[in-house]
This record gives C-alpha cells, sequence and structure tokens, in this order.
C-alpha cells in the first residue's frame, strides 16, 4: 500500500508543482494587495482547480508518452510509472480522468463565483490540459509546448485568480502572469533540451527541436533573465515589485549550469531548480507588494 502511494505520488511529479501553486498565490495576492478582500473559499478553490489540471496533464503525459514510444530506456528524465510498469496505461489514464473530473467540479464553485469569464477559462484550461499530450496532435509534440506554458501556467492562471478576488483584471497582474509565464516556459525547454534526441526518434518535434541546442540555451537564458526587467509594472503598491531582484544571482546561476553542465541526469536538478525560480520570485513579489 505505501510502496503503491510512493509510485502514484511519483507519478504526478510534485517537484513540477510550484508552477501551479506560484501563479495562484500572485494572483491572488496582488488582488487583495490592491483593495480587494480576501476570500480564502476562492483562494483554496482556485489553487486545488490549477494543481488537479496540472496533475491530470501529468498523469495523462506519462501514459501517453509511453504509448507513443517516448519513454525509452534512453531518456534521462525521472522514471515514469507506466514506462516503468508500475501501472497500466490504462489505469494512469483513469487516475488523470479522476483528476480532471476533480478539477471540473471545483471549477463550478469557481464559475459560480466568477461568472460566464471564468466557466471560459476553466473549460479551455481543462481542453488545453487534456490537448497537452491527448488528440491527433498534441501540443507537447510540437513546436508549441512553451507558448501552451506561458498562457495557461502564467498569463490565465495569474489573471484567472485576480479576477476571482476582484472581478476585474489589474496591468499588474497581466505583468506577473507574462513573468511566471516565462518561468514556466523555461521549465519545459529545459525537460524537451534534455531529452531532444529520444523525443526526436519518436516523433516529438518540439521548440528545442526546431531551435537545436545552441539557440536553446540562448532562449533559456532569455526567459529567466525576461522576468527582471518588468518590476516597474509589477507594482501595485510603491517599490513593492522590486524586490524580486533578489532571485536574480540564483537566476544567473542557473543560466551558467545550462549551459554548461553535461547532459546527464544532472539536467533533472536543473529542470527542478528552475520550478523553484519561480515560486522564489513569485514569493518575493508577494512579500513585497505586501510590504509596500
Amino acid at each position: 500500500m505505501r510502496d503503491n502511494l510512493r509510485k502514484w505520488l511519483l507519478a504526478i511529479r510534485p517537484k513540477t508543482l510550484p508552477l501551479s501553486v506560484a501563479p495562484v498565490l500572485t494572483g491572488t495576492v496582488l488582488a487583495h494587495a490592491g483593495g480587494g478582500a480576501l476570500s480564502i473559499p476562492v483562494a483554496l478553490a482556485t489553487l486545488a482547480a490549477a494543481m488537479l489540471i496540472q496533475i491530470g496533464a501529468n498523469l495523462h503525459n506519462d501514459a501517453a508518452d509511453f504509448e507513443r514510444g517516448t519513454d525509452t530506456p534512453r531518456r534521462l528524465g525521472p522514471r515514469r510509472a507506466t514506462a516503468e510498469g508500475w501501472f497500466s496505461a490504462a489505469r494512469v489514464k483513469r487516475a488523470a480522468l479522476l483528476a480532471f473530473l476533480l478539477a471540473l467540479l471545483t471549477g463550478g464553485y469557481l464559475a459560480w463565483v466568477g461568472g460566464t469569464p471564468i466557466l471560459v477559462l476553466g473549460l479551455l484550461s481543462l481542453g488545453a490540459g487534456y490537448a497537452y499530450t491527448g488528440g491527433p496532435r498534441p501540443i507537447a509534440y510540437s513546436a508549441g509546448g512553451e507558448l501552451f506554458v506561458f498562457l495557461f501556467f502564467g498569463l490565465a492562471a495569474v489573471a484567472g485568480s485576480f479576477y476571482l478576488q476582484r472581478g476585474e483584471v489589474h496591468s499588474a497582474a497581466l505583468a506577473a502572469g507574462a513573468a511566471l509565464g516565462l518561468f514556466a516556459a523555461a521549465v519545459l525547454l529545459v525537460n524537451n533540451y534534455r531529452d531532444l534526441e529520444t523525443n526526436t526518434q519518436a516523433g516529438r518535434l518540439t521548440l528545442a527541436h526546431r531551435l537545436g541546442r545552441a539557440n536553446s540555451r540562448r532562449l533559456y537564458a532569455v526567459l529567466l533573465l525576461l522576468p527582471f526587467t518588468l518590476p516597474p509594472a509589477l507594482e501595485p503598491a510603491p517599490g513593492g515589485g522590486w524586490l524580486v531582484l533578489l532571485a536574480l544571482p540564483p537566476a544567473l546561476s542557473l543560466v551558467r549550469r545550462f549551459a554548461s553542465s553535461p547532459l546527464d541526469a544532472g539536467f533533472n536538478r536543473i529542470l527542478a531548480d528552475t520550478a523553484r525560480l519561480q515560486l522564489l520570485y513569485a514569493a518575493l513579489l508577494c512579500l513585497g507588494v505586501g510590504l509596500g
């Protein structure tokens, strides 16, 4: 029983879940710092829905990649539940469907709170979570994956969380969403850069495949450093946004590591550290606007 729970925990990819937590936290704090009343039930439901959609997408990706022949023994990434034989692809897909259904139920409450804009955003998010590796033309098997996570793990997540608290969208929420979306895109770029050869052999022609390794390294640097040019647009209170510059040294360290590290399983640590950098940036932004 305990071993099965451990395997399911690995299957949902907990190291990537900060990508769901950070934008919801940021959008909620920005809304409250701008003078809005904070609704704890709405904030918790928003967080649950975002995490459930990501968990569903991760589980479906686990099974779909195995079925498409992407997860081979040559792959450098972490162990995957279906490829390791822990669970059948059908069982993992049922777990993904359960996560999506729970997200839909939670989203019903959020749609009741936020109205038609949140209903549309929620349905689009659910559809995108499935379409990432589902359907005849999965997003993950194209060069559009980074744009997908920029939009849904950045702009949409922050703006949607802000809207649910305030009933409107502020420019600061859009700027913060863009910043966090860039970090989310960097996480996916690390994943696709690490698995470039095995992805290409399986027909997964990602942005890293289109750009090549040298240009992918340059893009990673842009994705990690561009958010630090945004503080003036992140301020609902004077001076708050500039606190994010404390995250610049670890960002520069990650750029160096990405460019110089050997292409081995050590890239899994770079991926996890990139996700943690997004969470650090979000936490500093929230602290900054709170102090401001």
